[in-house]
């Protein structure tokens, strides 16, 4: 089924729009003791919806500790016949980016109580089918904010081809994907320096595991990305993120400078 699509004036509006949707669901689950688990990307898509949930914490003096922060990937290297993480200080580290652009500004903004280190949950390379099961186990993802690879549509670490049954697993990136995290990790200072291989979750775990999912995808350079997500009726596997498609309670949000606008289309 094809995703909403809903067209905002710039980056910061459509992250503050995402932002406090995902605050209304972080008060309604504390409100009922239960948990939050928000499924999050790294990378520059997704940084203006942190910055602004951040705010509306603040704002609503939200109680943030029973957030789980649920990473989609890192990056790895092999390790005695197998994989494990890059070290969370690496500029690089999916880790690293959730403990200091998503975590420590949450925490900062709370007024009430922290999200606790045992709260952010990344997939382990030794053990990547353990990841599934504790999604499952808890219930699935209440919202997956999802991110387009702007030249090649990837989705995580999926490579274009990957299947729709996918699970988490690790995976060998493609090259399309390496060059778009130069621009993701200013850090790298050629392609011979972004990592190999990566552990993500799959395509089925991203649609079978969410209750709600929001591709955010803003800035000229992502409207390649925005006319094939937007016009997908199901999964594409030479596009994976037109997983969207696929999952319940699917939207895009794109700003004007993604998207072109017929005349009569009003931004948010």
């Amino acid at each position: 089924m094809t995703a909403a699509l809903t067209v905002f004036t710039d980056p910061a509006a459509a992250g503050a729009a995402l932002a406090s949707e995902i605050a209304d669901g972080i008060s309604a689950a504390s409100a009922n003791g239960r948990r939050y688990l928000l499924g999050c990307p790294g990378g520059r898509s997704p940084r203006p919806v942190y910055r602004a949930l951040a705010a509306e914490v603040a704002r609503r003096r939200l109680e943030i500790s029973g957030v789980v922060i649920v990473m989609m990937d890192d990056y790895v290297v092999p390790d005695r016949g197998s994989y494990r993480r890059v070290r969370a200080d690496e500029h690089y580290s999916c880790e690293n980016f959730a403990l200091n652009e998503i975590v420590a500004p949450l925490n900062a903004a709370s007024a009430t109580g922290p999200i606790g280190p045992d709260r952010v949950w990344l997939p382990d390379p030794r053990d990547p089918a353990a990841y599934d099961d504790r999604l499952r186990t808890a219930g699935g993802i209440n919202l997956f904010i999802l991110a387009s690879g702007q030249s090649d549509g990837h989705v995580a670490f999926n490579p274009p081809g990957t299947p729709e049954d996918s699970l988490t697993r690790v995976v060998r990136l493609a090259d399309s994907t390496r060059r778009d995290n130069l621009g993701t990790f200013p850090g790298f200072r050629s392609i011979d320096e972004v990592p190999r291989y990566g552990v993500t979750v799959g395509i089925a775990t991203i649609a079978g595991q969410s209750a709600r999912s929001v591709l955010i995808a803003t800035g000229q350079a992502k409207r390649l990305a925005v006319s094939r997500v937007a016009t997908a009726s199901s999964y594409e596997s030479d596009w994976p993120a037109t997983v969207v498609a696929a999952c319940r309670g699917a939207a895009i949000y794109a700003d004007q400078a993604a998207v072109a606008l017929p005349e009569a289309m009003k931004s948010v």
